[in-house]
């Protein structure tokens, strides 16, 4: 696990230089504490900092194949390594090392560009061929790990974070406003966009080539789902064939050479791959969680049952509203993207949590929501399509007090405004996007606070016009399930989860997360199933949950999904009162200063919430997506010559 970043000069552009790729890849010390490195071949610039996990003594990067005609740095794991490496030294290559990284060149050498397709991992690999002069980049199939790049002065730069490119006095700080509209509906920018003018990210499962003529992208892979009902094989034939998937997926990413632990929350996800780690193999289980001080967010009753019924080794890291609300500057400085939700600073207080109890490397039960149809947003997709039969019905819309069990102030407990809310976008029902219009809306909300102009641009950023845009052909012919959840991946996942959340946070306290719900194998295993056998009425995960009963408390199996939360606007206020930095960022002045908000409409939605009447999701995403962009703009923006270390936070 670390971070890479590079540079290729086109044409008469000034060659890269030891010293910028140092200053690039010094901003990504947090991903590579454990050393760095700079190489320089003609055009192209290669740099990466170290995470050491696999290969401790020699597994130091770049790494050449042979005869040194390619060059290759990477961020993440391949966890098919072993297997790989066996085949290619059948074929007569031989290794210098015994790292996963290795296996790259020489897979590049038998196939070129399509070596991509026999990994196993997450990763974003940055390869340079001498030979042809070119350098190409690949990002793993889901989006786990980053690559950002910008072209600027003539030449094309990446890296793992933005503020590895902003290292670069020629790539200019500015706002994307596309991208705002975008984090202000779907929680992330869509690829290639970001938040950043001229900054962009290589999408999930996609590869690009970089050379004399240009750049060129093309899709390696993609999420795909049938477009009639699949022949439906037994539950137990498939629920079985998905445990012994998820047995190997576990097993292939617990192969480290340094020791790895698990987040454990106490809901089902998490539950099955501690179990899989504690009856199938031979690591010990050292397991890690949050709690709150809240009840409405606290899990430690689950995660305390897991804890006895394992015998687990477990480390649980309280999470207070001031604890959230002085990290958060933190966590916007690694994401590096306007947040809507609080819900990354926690999991940056685990991942350090983590870190202190000397691991590197957890694994996590993120996707599992995605790849089995876990979500809320699933069954309400589900409740929506069959109030569309009768949408002026009263009874049919009781089956909404079902939903959100979890939640203090549930969206379904004002009957009028429930028919309403659900019944939005009814005339939608065939579009890709039918399930997440509901998500759209609500986040939505903290466009009003834009400056009236900026509003009025934004608001003429059609959000389904751009989603469209991305989509693949024939997805309007599949199964509706699919489309929910093709559409789900590729926003809230990859751009959030895995980023924001993910990747992001765990890196900020230098740990690598792993998430073998995500094995493309068990993804096209999910994929080709019936969708009754992800969701069986409103019961969510179905197969997955038969898959492991056997081995799992029954109360983890049949408790209803409880989404990860945390405290959102309170957070900011102790006693009535703004923290410090709360107060001045959404201070008249600087609100005005920066340009981007109304400060009259930032005014008054800063006071609803200090005296706690922002109880719903639109008003305290408003005010957290706000104060996110105004700490962006601070630390990326506003200061002359590049992001503000960390120390000034």
């Amino acid at each position: 696990m670390c971070g890479i970043a590079g540079l290729y000069s086109f044409g008469n552009a000034a060659p890269p230089a030891k010293g910028e790729l140092a200053a690039m890849i010094g901003a990504l010390h947090h991903r590579g504490p454990d050393g760095s490195s700079t190489f320089v071949d003609g055009p192209t610039g290669l740099a990466h900092a170290r995470l050491s996990i696999i290969d401790l003594a020699t597994g130091w990067q770049p790494i050449a194949n042979e005869d040194e005609s390619v060059w290759v740095v990477f961020n993440g794991e391949i966890f098919n390594f072993v297997e790989l490496r066996e085949a290619l030294e059948k074929r007569g290559h031989r290794f210098r090392t015994k790292s996963d990284t290795e296996v790259i060149v020489h897979l590049y050498e038998d196939l070129g560009d399509d070596f991509v397709d026999e990994l196993n991992g997450q990763f974003a690999i940055a390869l340079w061929d001498k030979r042809r002069q070119r350098l190409v980049l690949a990002r793993d199939r889901t989006g786990i790990r980053p690559v950002f790049y910008t072209q600027a002065a003539g030449r094309f730069a990446f890296a793992s974070e933005v503020k590895a490119l902003f290292a670069l006095p020629e790539v200019p700080r500015r706002f994307d406003l596309d991208g705002l509209a975008s984090t202000f509906s779907y929680w992330s920018a869509l690829p290639p966009s970001t938040i950043f003018e001229g900054v962009h990210c290589l999408p999930p499962g996609h590869r690009m080539v970089v050379d004399a003529s240009g750049v060129r992208t093309e899709c390696y892979w993609d999420w795909s789902f049938p477009d009639v009902m699949p022949s439906a094989r037994s539950e137990e034939d498939c629920a079985d064939e998905l445990r012994a998937l998820l047995i190997d997926a576990v097993r292939l990413q617990l192969r480290s050479d340094v020791p790895v632990g698990a987040y454990l929350s106490g809901g089902l996800d998490s539950s099955i791959i501690t179990t899989i780690i504690k009856n199938h193999t031979d690591t010990p289980l050292r397991s890690f969680s949050l709690t709150f001080e809240n009840p409405e967010f606290d899990e430690s009753a689950h995660q305390n049952e897991l804890v006895r019924h394992l015998g687990t080794e477990h480390s649980a890291q309280m999470c207070r509203r001031g604890d959230i609300g002085a990290a958060f500057p933190r966590a916007v400085w690694h994401a590096e993207a306007a947040l809507v939700r609080t819900a990354p600073t926690p999991m940056m207080l685990l991942a350090g949590s983590v870190r202190a109890a000397g691991y590197k490397v957890v694994l996590t039960g993120e996707g599992a929501d995605e790849v089995f149809g876990g979500y809320d947003l699933f069954k309400e997709a589900k409740v929506r399509r069959f109030l569309a039969r009768q949408p002026e019905s009263k009874w049919r819309g009781r089956i909404l007090e079902r939903l959100y069990p979890y939640l203090q102030h549930s969206p379904a407990a004002g009957r009028a405004f429930t028919q309403r809310f659900f019944s939005e976008g009814l005339d939608e029902i065939r579009e890709p996007w039918f399930a997440h219009i509901p998500r759209m809306t609500t986040t939505r909300r903290a466009l009003q606070f834009l400056r009236p102009e900026l509003h009025e641009r934004a608001m003429a950023w059609d959000p389904k016009a751009a989603l469209r845009a991305t989509l693949p052909e024939g997805i309007d012919r599949w199964l509706p399930q699919g489309r929910d959840q093709y559409v789900e991946a590729h926003t809230l996942m990859s751009g959030y989860l895995l980023s924001s959340q993910g990747d992001r946070m765990a890196m900020a306290a230098s740990i690598e997360a792993r998430f073998p719900f995500l094995d493309h194998r068990v993804i096209e295993f999910a994929n080709r199933l019936p969708p009754q056998y992800k969701l069986r009425g409103l019961t969510e995960k179905y197969i997955l949950k038969k898959a492991m009963a056997a081995e799992l408390p029954a109360s983890i199996t049949n408790r209803s999904k409880q989404p990860y939360r945390s405290p959102d606007s309170s957070s900011f206020f102790v006693d009535g009162q703004p923290l410090e930095y709360v107060a001045e960022l959404l201070s008249k002045k600087r609100i005005e200063d920066a340009g981007v908000f109304d400060a009259t409409a930032v005014g008054k939605l800063t006071e609803k919430c200090r005296t706690g009447k922002a109880l719903g999701f639109g008003d305290n995403m408003a005010f957290v997506g706000v104060l996110s962009t105004m700490l962006l703009h601070d630390q990326f923006i506003a200061p002359a010559g590049g992001p503000r270390p960390l120390t000034a936070l």
